[in-house]
């Protein structure tokens, strides 16, 4: 029996992000790629979403405080 990992209920939603979405965002926030945290190319869901290094994937994870919490990671060859 496979897991699709995407629909786990424990993993958050993850999205690629548009080249113009990473443009803006990286503007906006006045960084590099290199500043964001990184993200292993052979992550399960990653390969899932057929990303590959140098993507910006935004994570929305489920937080008690605030309802959901971003996260921006950038895809890196491992």
């Amino acid at each position: 029996m496979l897991i699709d990992v995407i629909k786990h209920e424990m993993i958050p939603e993850h999205q690629v992000m548009t080249r113009e979405e990473q443009n803006s965002f990286l503007e906006k926030l006045n960084i590099t790629k290199e500043q964001l945290p990184k993200i292993s190319d052979s992550d399960a869901v990653l390969n899932e979403l057929k990303c590959k290094a140098g993507d910006i994937i935004r994570v929305k994870r489920k937080s008690l405080v605030s309802g959901e919490a971003i996260y921006y990671r950038v895809v890196v060859k491992q």
